[in-house]
């Protein structure tokens, strides 16, 4: 039976095994990027980690996992924490992280990207809660940095290295933010009162040192008088009547003796 096939169904078998061969061979073919690693597992076990570039895996016998090592950005929905002084504040957050073990991101947890996305979540409740209003508002960075250093360290088994965290708002009750308001207006008002009474003592300070200066010289008190005379006549509307101080007459000879 084998012998009448002849020579062009031996070509045909040959080719067909060719061709099939070729189809197994390239279907183990796989094309990591530079920013990507293949966590192999053969039948069933962790096998390697191999990428980038041009890779191979045995068909049927293994599969591969892909792995992303970029910096992930993963944003926090926005939720309401309490304080210590339990005020409750609304906390937006962003989460930046990257894969440094694919093998153990891929074994020692399902979903890494959620996993670190909830103990951010529970990070930022618990850190809110050691710390009261004044220090939440005033010390933003420290508490980035706390939430950082704690869920660096509860995800650095599964091969995740937490690269930074960001709180980008926060948000205070409708109440609190007038209470806010008003004692940021108190507070303008405090320094406005603070300004005029500087200034009214200065003004006070200055108009006691010229009088000190006008009571050694009588005749000068008599110069200012008629300065303001000069001053109210510049409107012929009105009449003023003035009670003349008796010792002007002594104001011509104060002038006759400064004149050259």
């Amino acid at each position: 039976m084998i012998l009448q096939l002849g020579i062009g169904g031996w070509i045909g078998i040959v080719a067909g095994v060719i061709i099939f061969a070729c189809c197994v061979i390239a279907s183990g073919l796989k094309i990591a990027l530079e920013y990507e690693r293949l966590v192999i597992f053969r039948l069933g076990r962790y096998a390697r980690t191999i990428g980038p570039g041009i890779v191979f895996i045995f068909p049927i016998l293994e599969s591969a996992k892909k792995v992303d090592l970029r910096i992930i950005t993963q944003d926090i929905p926005r939720q309401e924490v309490m304080t210590k002084d339990n005020i409750p504040v609304l906390a937006n957050t962003v989460v930046y992280f990257k894969v440094e073990n694919p093998e153990d991101a891929v074994i020692k947890i399902e979903n890494y990207v959620y996993a670190v996305r909830q103990y951010t979540q529970a990070a930022l409740r618990d850190t809110f809660g050691t710390m009261e209003l004044d220090e939440v508002l005033g010390e933003r960075d420290k508490i980035a940095q706390d939430i950082r250093k704690i869920v660096d360290a509860e995800t650095s088994d599964w091969g995740i290295d937490i690269k930074g965290i960001k709180i980008q708002e926060m948000e205070l009750p409708a109440e609190m933010k007038r209470a806010f308001a008003k004692q940021a207006e108190a507070e303008r008002d405090k320094r406005a009162a603070i300004i005029k009474a500087e200034g009214e003592y200065l003004a006070a300070k200055r108009l006691t040192e010229a009088a000190a200066l006008m009571s050694a010289e009588p005749a000068a008190i008599q110069l200012r008088t008629l300065q303001t005379i000069r001053d109210i006549s510049k409107d012929p509307s009105e009449k003023v009547v003035i009670f003349m101080p008796s010792g002007l007459s002594k104001v011509d000879d104060l002038i006759k003796t400064i004149k050259p």
